[in-house]
């Protein structure tokens, strides 16, 4: 017989010890900071160590601690693998759960390549701005923006994102030439969500007391792209969902002023999806067709 510790408490234990911290560890695994704490306590009752140390609201590991995060980590990212591989997850489509605007701009119209591709693997899109609770077995993987902290996850990098100002051939016709950031002033801006966007804008070009007319704002930023090709005003386009339009000339940037954006696109999946064929080549095609694009944006001058 073996004597194994019960595994809910080993699994409450693990995401403690990643995260140092019982907060994140209930929402990473949707129970409450109380369960967390309380299963933690067995643990240690039935090992007989303490396995965390606490002063105040700080969180350390002990010895006996760290050596049973090393062990334990592994072997869960072991039973969940080959957990994914019984369940024939692999004969299925690849779900994935995509921004809406990163898949309307940028992901959907090179769906087409990745079938030349790659035949065989088919695709399932959700195309969503909520976040993914990655304990929820709905999806593999999740296109996300934001700064890469995901923890207990894998995060590659997509692309960073960059905004500048963009509008249709007819509205920066009738802009003067050339054309400063302070003529924008006169133009009617769309907005994006949060609305603050336009002011960090001027304050980088130079332009700290502009002040920013009200016009329409948008929660999806395919729509505010749309709008301004449509010839509805200035918006602050994010470069890399704009490619595609700016490439084929449906928009334009009237000035060069660049707006770095400190959220980026980011692949996020569990560890225990990393070593599955499939998700590895869907990976490597992404981001190649990422670097592409970052290199069409290079020669525009961005």
């Amino acid at each position: 017989m073996r004597r194994l510790p019960p595994l809910v408490a080993v699994r409450a234990f693990e995401a403690g010890a990643r995260h140092l911290s019982f907060t994140r560890a209930a929402d990473e695994l949707c129970v409450t900071q109380t369960a967390i704490s309380h299963q933690v306590r067995q643990l240690e009752t039935w090992l007989g160590v303490r396995l965390f140390e606490r002063s105040g609201h700080a969180l350390r590991l002990t010895e006996a601690g760290r050596t049973f995060l090393a062990e334990a980590g592994e072997l869960l990212d072991r039973l969940a693998a080959v957990t994914e591989r019984l369940r024939g997850r692999r004969d299925g489509p690849l779900r994935i759960t995509v921004l809406p605007s990163f898949a309307t701009c940028w992901l959907v119209p090179r769906l087409g390549r990745f079938r030349q591709s790659h035949p065989n693997i088919e695709l399932k899109l959700t195309s969503s701005p909520e976040a993914w609770a990655f304990t929820e077995d709905r999806f593999d993987l999740g296109i996300r923006s934001g700064l890469g902290r995901w923890p207990g996850l894998k995060a590659d990098l997509i692309a960073q994102e960059a905004l500048s100002p963009v509008c249709s051939p007819r509205v920066a016709a009738g802009l003067p030439s050339p054309c400063t950031p302070s003529d924008l002033l006169a133009t009617h801006l769309l907005h994006d969500t949060p609305k603050d966007a336009w002011s960090r804008w001027f304050r980088h070009a130079g332009l700290p007391e502009a002040t920013i007319a009200a016009g329409h704002a948008f929660d999806d930023h395919s729509h505010l792209l749309q709008a301004a090709a449509q010839g509805q005003g200035m918006a602050l386009g994010k470069l890399f969902l704009a490619e595609h339009a700016l490439q084929e000339g449906s928009l334009v940037r009237p000035v060069d002023t660049i707006l770095p954006n400190d959220y980026s696109y980011w692949l996020v999946y569990p560890r225990t999806v990393a070593g599955r064929p499939e998700v590895a080549l869907f990976r490597n095609w992404l981001l190649a067709e990422a670097k592409t694009t970052t290199a069409h944006l290079a020669i525009q001058g961005a």
